[in-house]
């Protein structure tokens, strides 16, 4: 059986279309009255006199990219005369463009009122054109743009329109007595093609709506209606059919005109139909904008004759990422909503194959540069209707990852604190789908890896869920967390505060689950949520603290390596804290045990690594400095800063420097000669930039007293060295460190 988007697709194509994307035609012509300032009066048809007049009055057209405006001779070159400098009369005229206007809206589907808002005069001198591209828009309520082509001599200068794989060629030239028009959407992508002779002379209006009235309703369509119903309850009931349908529409629409009352020509009428059948079949219907962004290797294309511009000189290659999104909702009532941004799955879109062949509204290339080949980008831009059947939102919304979950969920929560009390059980029954959703599809990768303290999004939803009062919702979440190795230290606090819903007694397993299941792999993660524990209050912690006693990391050359994909990481100070502070309120013979292990293990705990950095927190925080626990760590600290200052303090007597390096090549040799020469002050190796490099690496290594710089004079160029007292002001740092520390300690 055919999909349901190819069947969508298919009931929807009989849907008849009203009007067009675009309209074309020739009028008899009441002449206007134009004149220009600068110029006067302009005869028609254009005199050729008065072409090189006119041109010395415009300026050149520019074009908009993205927010950009910008002006390229090689994407347009055409002459454009402001609104403000020409004046446009005559009873006939307003005749003749009240006809082309009401002609225009009838092809292009609209019966509503409409006006025409004068915008530029142009003129496509010899070799003028205009390449591709789509209009902006430039005016509230404009839809489409209106050319009208006043009486002239040229040869050239076709106007192309294409829309959805079909194009239109107008020639815009009329027999004597007549002007030619053409409109089209705003959204149609057109160009000017070169003007070979004379001059091309247009005006350009801005068709814009009159006031909120909605475009024509479409015909009756009972019999779409009906199977499209039909279709949706067959979708409601069957779960593994896709989550939502996205139906492209036909046209683009720019911000001001972007809802169901403003949609054009069949979109209409396809909307029309889909909001009838979802009202019948328990569907919801949304109108979004649809984005597609690809990126890609950029081909270098060999091109013969008139060039558009820079770009074509490059054409897309192989695709490397493609992404399909929805933004910016409406409902089909008018409103909007707080939807955000919602990926598209390929078994989603309707027909299956609606994003292939389309034109792009941007494309830009970038050339090679270093090792990174040419490249290209490109953005489509589509507006789409959108359908689930009801009930499915939160599932629709869990598509959209965390970004968009997590701020509903807490917009939900916010709506439910706030609620009268008749409403707060529907709101929390809402509340609570969502939640359960959101949990039931919580990734497997949290993220804050980065930064281990900081909290991820799992404590970000232990906080939502603590607020819901969902002490299932919190264990299932936790479960999942725990079975994935999906917390840090930073989500310890999230952890703990959400153990409130629960009983007393099941707060310390949960805990003792966490940390034994947490200790061999994330040990800080452990530590700190153990301390977090204590901090608040809570009994029973003992099995977990002996857990975390056992887990503890001890001689690192017997130590199996925890992570296959990297060493294990060094053991940071803050887990010592939480490690102390946490065991130290839960059981003071645990925590002696604890401090012994870090003291028989120096080098897995170093002491100006680890344990005075530790200590110096700890002795800032609420840690009891006496007992079992705290009294052997201080001592040992102690002794190795008192030791440390008890050694004698001086800057060098002479020339004389630490001489060992780890290397005994014949440059590295001489490196060292010079380091124990007491006379020496500087040592000028003149050698290969590789040698240089060799033994500049040996002085960054062994850490060597010696500055160096480059002399580029002559060839090779010479690597300077020069003595410094580096080890002596490292050493003075220490010392006031250490006296620092020690005071600490003995305060």
């Amino acid at each position: 059986m055919a999909s349901i988007g190819t069947r969508l697709a298919a009931l929807l194509g009989s849907v008849r279309r009203p009007g067009d994307f675009f309209a074309a035609g020739t009028e008899m012509l009441g002449a206007p009255s134009i004149e220009v300032e600068g110029v006067g009066p302009v005869a028609l048809p254009l005199l050729p006199v008065q072409i090189k007049p006119l041109l010395r009055v415009a300026t050149p057209a520019p074009y908009g990219r993205g927010t950009e405006t910008l002006v390229d001779s090689a994407v347009r070159r055409c002459w454009q005369i402001g609104p403000e400098r020409v004046r446009l009369g005559g009873r006939s005229w307003e005749r003749t463009l009240a006809s082309i206007v009401a002609r225009a809206a009838e092809g292009l589907g609209v019966a509503d009122p409409v006006t025409a808002a004068f915008y530029k005069l142009l003129l496509y001198d010899q070799g003028g054109f205009f390449v591709g591209h789509r209009d902006t828009e430039k005016a509230a309520g404009m839809f489409a743009t209106l050319i009208v082509a006043l009486p002239s001599i040229f040869a050239g200068g076709d106007l192309l329109i294409r829309h959805k794989g079909r194009e239109a060629r107008l020639d815009l030239q009329a027999e004597a007595g007549e002007v030619a028009f053409a409109a089209f959407y705003a959204d149609c992508l057109h160009e000017v093609l070169p003007v070979a002779e004379g001059c091309r002379l247009v005006l350009v209006y801005n068709l814009l709506r009159v006031g909120k009235k909605n475009p024509p309703e479409p015909p009756d369509y009972a019999k779409e209606q009906d199977q499209v119903a039909t279709l949706f309850e067959e979708w409601r009931k069957d779960e593994d059919r896709p989550v939502k349908l996205v139906f492209p529409l036909e046209h683009a629409y720019t911000p001001a005109e972007f809802g169901f009352a403003a949609l054009k020509g069949a979109d209409r009428a396809v909307a029309g139909v889909l909001a009838a059948a979802a009202q019948r079949s328990m569907t919801d219907l949304y109108l979004a904008a649809l984005t597609v962004e690809e990126s890609g290797a950029a081909e270098y294309v060999e091109r013969s004759g008139w060039r558009r511009g820079e770009e074509d000189e490059f054409e897309a290659g192989e695709l490397f990422d493609r992404s399909v999104t929805l933004s910016d909702w409406r409902r089909s009532d008018g409103g909007t909503t707080v939807l955000g941004e919602i990926p598209v799955k390929e078994d989603e879109l309707s027909p299956p194959d609606a994003l292939e062949d389309l034109d792009p509204d941007e494309e830009h290339f970038q050339e090679a540069t270093g090792n990174e080949g040419a490249s290209y980008e490109r953005t489509y831009r589509r507006a789409a209707l959108v359908l689930w059947p009801e009930g499915r939102l939160f599932a629709v919304l869990v598509q959209a990852g965390l970004a968009v979950t997590l701020p509903f969920l807490e917009a939900e929560i916010a709506a439910l604190e706030a609620s009268p009390g008749e409403d707060w059980t529907a709101l929390r029954q809402r509340a609570q789908k969502l939640a359960t959703e959101i949990v039931a599809a919580w990734p497997n990768m949290v993220q804050g890896w980065n930064d281990p303290d900081h909290p991820t999004e799992t404590a970000r939803m232990l906080g939502l869920l603590t607020r819901l009062e969902d002490a299932a919702g919190i264990a299932r979440l936790l479960e999942r967390g725990l079975a994935d190795r999906g917390f840090v230290p930073g989500d310890a606090e999230a952890i703990v505060a959400s153990l409130e819903p629960l009983s007393p007694p099941q707060r310390p397993r949960l805990i003792e689950r966490i940390v034994r299941g947490m200790a061999d792999e994330h040990l800080e993660t452990a530590g700190r949520l153990l301390a977090m524990a204590a901090k608040v209050g809570m009994t029973g912690l003992n099995d977990a603290a002996k857990h975390l006693l056992a887990a503890l990391p001890g001689d690192p050359a017997r130590a199996p390596a925890r992570h296959s994909w990297g060493p294990e990481p060094r053991v940071r100070p803050s887990f010592v804290v939480d490690l102390l502070a946490g065991l130290a309120a839960i059981d003071q013979e645990i925590a002696a045990a604890a401090v012994e292990h870090l003291l028989a293990w120096p080098k897995t705990y170093d002491m100006d690594l680890v344990l005075v950095p530790a200590l110096r927190a700890l002795t800032e925080g609420d840690i009891r400095r006496e007992g079992p626990a705290s009294a052997p760590l201080i001592a040992a600290c102690r002794a190795h800063l008192a030791r440390r200052i008890a050694e004698p303090l001086q800057p060098p007597a002479d020339g004389r420097r630490e001489s060992t390096v780890g290397c005994r090549c014949t440059h590295c040799i001489a490196l060292a000669r010079f380091l124990a020469d007491p006379f020496e002050k500087s040592w000028t190796l003149r050698a290969a930039e590789s040698v240089r490099r060799h033994v500049a690496e040996t002085i960054r290594r062994a850490e060597a007293d010696v500055d160096t710089v480059t002399d580029r004079r002559g060839r090779p160029y010479s690597l300077v060295c020069m003595k410094n007292q580096a080890s002596y002001e490292r050493r003075v740092r220490q010392r006031a460190q250490d006296l620092a520390d020690l005071a600490r300690l003995d305060g």
